[in-house]
């Protein structure tokens, strides 16, 4: 019989997202094959020093830890310096997804479609980049969003001068950099995709929030019923080839490993890429296991797939 694999599940963690990434660890817990791995698990927020003092009992390290301090490099950091292999993206990848800044320079660089935006720092005046974004993106509605936060987490859509100033202020109890971007209304779709340098995409789904949603904000990502998700997406055979091409394109560009899931919206022909997600969720509700169902994959099988590709890229 094949010695089991064993595995440092890490789930948790201090991010604003620890809910979510428990509900993702519990999933892929339920559905590692216990006759492949024995798995333990960490969490973070608490089990830091026995990771680190256990770390050569173990093969490879899961990650699922959401938003800071597991989707931003930092832990993948740790588990460089513990020459513990582990699924996702490395260190460069993970902090370049985390900042929507850095994902939309990067886009450009590539050829690919983004918004403008504006960057404005904690400290600067609150009123001047709010006339300023008026002026250049005509007027409202505007986004207005964290740098480095996951899962929509401090995003608003604000309508007004008012509103837009203070989303800024609510952006900034989250983080000292701030974009402010024009609205664009249109079809929300995200498309993940699996591989290291020969990445496939898999289906692309198109998301519609609830009433009461104007966009896939946190509730509509993690409440049942609070949006549809349309797996495959209804797009024609040449918009789902670009979809698919677009994702493979990010993922490179992005130097991502093993999984992304990159999130655009069609408006008049023009695909705009939001960003990419290296620890896209496993939850009952998230969208990777949504599309990997519908390529043929079951749950257990996508994360054999994974940890396949970690010790490919080790």
């Amino acid at each position: 019989m094949a010695k089991k694999l064993r595995i440092a599940l890490l789930m948790g963690g201090l991010s604003s997202e620890r809910e979510v990434s428990l509900s993702s660890g519990q999933e892929v817990l339920d559905n590692l094959d216990p006759k492949r791995y024995d798995v333990t698990v960490f969490d973070p927020a608490t089990d830091l020093p026995k990771l680190v003092a256990e770390a050569n009992e173990y093969d490879l390290a899961f990650p699922l830890l959401h938003g800071r301090y597991g989707e931003d490099g930092t832990i993948q950091g740790l588990l460089e310096l513990l020459k513990l292999p582990y699924v996702g993206s490395g260190v460069m990848s993970s902090a370049m997804c985390m900042d929507k800044k850095m994902t939309k320079d990067l886009m450009r660089f590539h050829n690919l479609t983004v918004t403008t935006e504006l960057l404005v720092m904690k400290g600067q005046d609150p009123f001047l980049f709010v006339e300023k974004a008026m002026k250049q993106f005509y007027g409202f509605p505007m986004v207005v969003k964290p740098v480095s936060q996951g899962s929509s987490v401090g995003m608003t859509i604000a309508k007004s001068e008012a509103e837009a100033i203070k989303a800024l202020r609510v952006a900034w109890e989250l983080d000292d950099r701030v974009m402010i971007e024009p609205f664009i209304q249109g079809r929300e779709l995200t498309c993940a995709v699996i591989g290291n340098n020969n990445a496939k995409a898999l289906p692309p789904i198109e998301i519609k929030p609830a009433e009461g949603h104007v966009f896939f904000d946190y509730e509509a990502k993690y409440q049942p019923g609070q949006a549809e998700e349309v797996c495959p997406a209804d797009l024609t055979d040449k918009e789902t080839a670009i979809v698919k091409n677009i994702a493979i394109a990010a993922h490179k560009a992005m130097a991502c490993r093993g999984i992304s899931r990159t999130d655009m919206i069609l408006r008049e022909e023009l695909f705009y890429v939001l960003e990419v997600n290296t620890l896209p969720g496993m939850t009952k509700n998230s969208l990777v296991p949504r599309a990997a169902a519908a390529a043929g994959y079951s749950l257990p099988s996508l994360l054999d797939e994974l940890i396949s590709l970690a010790f490919e890229r080790e």
